[in-house]
């Protein structure tokens, strides 16, 4: 596989949110608003393309029988990196994620891609891999936080783009407004690649 394909996996045929499904509890919580969908999207690039890095250059002395446990120490590592950065120079942001950026550490996508991918593949290629995993779950969490912030405040980024007659969806900004969204977004994915195969 050629490093353009790597890359473009992430984002299309194996885009974490879309089509994996997996990370789910942060994408569904901290998606009201475009800003705190692109704060977690970067976060996670971040982590996931460190991680993949170093898991990357150090499979080879990682013994079989604990390398779960030093996966999940390395994106410890990254994760706390990250949260004290958004902790200095992005404080409302990092108030805003709360808890969801300490949880990077649990998510699915970073541990299943270190063992996936980047404990079996080069350090170039892990570092594809992490970027295009991380641009996928930054695209799904734009899409998705764009739309609840829209029909949820009929704002994007704060700014009022609705007029002002607009009624708002209360219901989008809401846990059940971003399963309903995030389910026809995933339909909507299915269909067009069923078509695109087709």
């Amino acid at each position: 596989m050629n490093k353009f394909d790597i890359f473009k996996n992430g984002i299309t045929k194996e885009n974490p949110i879309l089509v994996q499904q997996v990370g789910m509890c942060a994408t569904l919580a901290i998606t009201t608003s475009l800003i705190n969908g692109i704060g977690m999207g970067i976060a996670v690039i971040a982590v996931l393309t460190g991680s993949n890095i170093v898991i990357s250059a150090l499979r080879k002395y990682i013994p079989d029988e604990v390398r779960i446990p030093a996966f999940v120490i390395i994106i410890a590592a990254f994760t706390t990196i990250i949260d004290l950065l958004m902790h200095a120079y992005t404080f409302s942001l990092y108030q805003a994620l709360g808890v969801f950026i300490p949880l990077i550490v649990v998510n699915c996508i970073i541990l299943a891609r270190a063992e996936a991918f980047a404990f079996k593949n080069g350090i170039l290629d892990s570092t594809i891999d992490g970027l295009g995993m991380g641009v996928g779950y930054l695209i799904a969490m734009i899409l998705l936080s764009s739309i609840r912030e829209i029909l949820g405040n009929g704002t994007i980024l704060g700014l009022r783009i609705l007029p002002e007659a607009y009624e708002p969806m209360m219901m989008a900004i809401q846990p059940p407004g971003a399963f309903i969204i995030l389910g026809l977004l995933i339909g909507l994915v299915n269909y067009l690649s069923r078509r695109k195969n087709a």
